[in-house]
């Protein structure tokens, strides 16, 4: 039997299908627009996400035999506020997409209040217009959406459920609902004076399940004719550990996607809270409690390739991006800093803006995209070191994944600046597969996590080498720009 995952990312959705052994048999993409209404803001139309899937769907099972689809999994960009009607399915807004920057200045106002230790302590998370509380706050209080009894508050894997099964269920898991800044990490149940605090009605919030549970059952109209349980669901960055097999505490992996998420497994009990970096639910499996995570989010790495292309123009094609990377030796003393919504870990300015350092009259297309390149890889040591020294964990591996991870010189320089081996999977869609394997163990596709851990094999390894002084040299000099970009857009406010 197989199982079809949808990934509904923050670019684009995919709808792919997995066997037994965890390999991809087909699949099908499809992007999406954006829409940009004001600097720092972005948002998504629903209905344009829903009609993408409904076409994904179709064309991923169209040269299969529907029977053998045993279950769908659902794995989402996370922290997106959506609202819409229960009662007919229609979007009251357009969602507000987890880079959106517009509720800052609300969350400076909290944290004069003195609201971050209590918001801290409950949710693992920081006061950052990141999470979707204040999200919620802002389309109930400034985008006129009347908080009535028929009003349904989600993120986008609550909306692509409640899709997918006829509007029968609203629902969401506890990895997703643990980026909200509404959720009590240690109950797993939603908190009644945060939702007080942001404003939220939680009779909207959709009802909590385990990531790996049967929460219904496909409408065949909405499904391309399919009609099987919906039984997997965890935001995009579980679901990559998940999919990497990294179920054992101590393991860790970093997904290069339109931003870049280093997840650490904690293991079962809730570890403690750490400067500069997020506590969240990594997963949940019916039956027994979660499993939680360190995570460092970072804001835009595969959204600087896409600048790169639609922006400057310096690329046609986001698979230029390695190759002219390599074509140079180094950057020329080019530093950029990728901070087009903020930055994330360890940081978390959301004043911060994107800056090219070091310009000269022999700067061009290839040291800039290399600094590009570059600049994935220095913000992720970033995060690397704050696990190290905040959390006191020495991460002795990375495994990665994502678009970017194709790139031989991205997985050697982050090799070289992290000083551990960088180990890329063999099969590059671990999201998918890590929904996917969620969604199946609740069928019996796969018996327990011990399948998981067989079924993952290594494309290819990447140890450091080079000069170490080199590279901590140029880390150096990459702080130092990250500094300069601090705050930038603080006195626009």
């Amino acid at each position: 039997m197989s199982i079809l995952a949808i990934d509904a990312g923050t670019t684009g959705v995919r709808a792919l299908v997995f066997n037994a052994d965890g390999q991809m048999v087909s699949g099908s993409y499809r992007e999406f627009p954006q829409h940009f209404p004001r600097p720092g803001w972005i948002e998504h139309d629903l209905d344009q996400i829903w009609e993408s899937i409904e076409v994904v769907i179709a064309e991923a099972i169209a040269e299969l035999d529907a029977n053998e689809i045993a279950a769908v999994g659902i794995t989402n960009q996370r922290e997106t506020a959506c609202a819409w009607s229960r009662s007919d399915g229609r979007p009251r807004a357009r969602a507000i997409v987890w880079q959106d920057r517009r509720t800052a200045e609300r969350c400076d106002e909290l944290r004069r209040d003195g609201l971050e230790p209590v918001v801290r302590e409950k949710t693992g998370l920081v006061l950052d217009p990141y999470f979707t509380a204040t999200k919620f706050e802002w389309i109930l209080r400034e985008g006129a959406v009347v908080a009535d009894a028929d009003l349904a508050l989600g993120t986008i894997d609550s909306w692509v459920l409640y899709k997918l099964t006829g509007g029968r269920v609203h629902a969401t898991d506890w990895s997703n609902a643990s980026r909200t800044m509404l959720l009590d990490l240690d109950t797993q149940t939603w908190d009644p004076s945060l939702c007080d605090v942001f404003n939220v009605p939680m009779s909207a919030l959709p009802e909590l399940r385990p990531s790996s549970y049967v929460y219904g059952v496909t409408d065949p109209a909405c499904a391309a004719g399919l009609s099987v349980p919906v039984s997997g669901i965890a935001g995009d960055q579980q679901a990559a550990l998940f999919g990497q097999a990294c179920i054992e505490p101590g393991m860790s992996k970093n997904t290069y996607g339109t931003g870049s998420f280093v997840l650490l497994n904690t293991g079962d009990t809730r570890p403690p809270t750490v400067e500069g970096l997020l506590t969240t639910i990594a997963w949940g499996i019916d039956g027994g409690g979660p499993v939680f995570a360190y995570e460092g989010a970072i804001f835009s790495t595969g959204s600087a390739i896409q600048w790169l292309r639609d922006g400057l123009e310096v690329i046609a094609d986001a698979s230029e991006a390695g190759p002219l990377a390599e074509s140079v030796d180094d950057t020329g003393g080019v530093y950029f800093v990728p901070a087009f919504a903020g930055l994330g870990s360890p940081w978390w300015d959301p004043y911060a803006r994107g800056a090219l350092f070091g310009l000269t009259r022999g700067t061009g297309r290839a040291e800039v995209v290399r600094a590009v390149v570059e600049s994935m890889a220095y913000q992720t040591r970033d995060v690397v070191e704050a696990m190290e020294n905040s959390a006191k964990i020495e991460v002795s591996e990375v495994r990665v994944d994502g678009g970017a991870a194709v790139m031989d010189f991205l997985c050697q320089f982050q090799a070289d600046q992290l000083g551990v081996k960088v180990r890329r999977a063999k099969v590059s869609e671990t999201t998918a597969l890590g929904a996917a394997y969620l969604a199946g163990l609740a069928v019996g596709t796969w018996s327990s996590t011990d399948s998981i851990i067989e079924n993952w094999s290594e494309g290819r390894c990447f140890s450091p080498a080079g000069d170490r002084d080199l590279a901590d040299r140029r880390y150096t000099k990459w702080k130092a720009a990250v500094e300069r970009s601090l705050a930038w857009a603080e006195e626009d406010t």
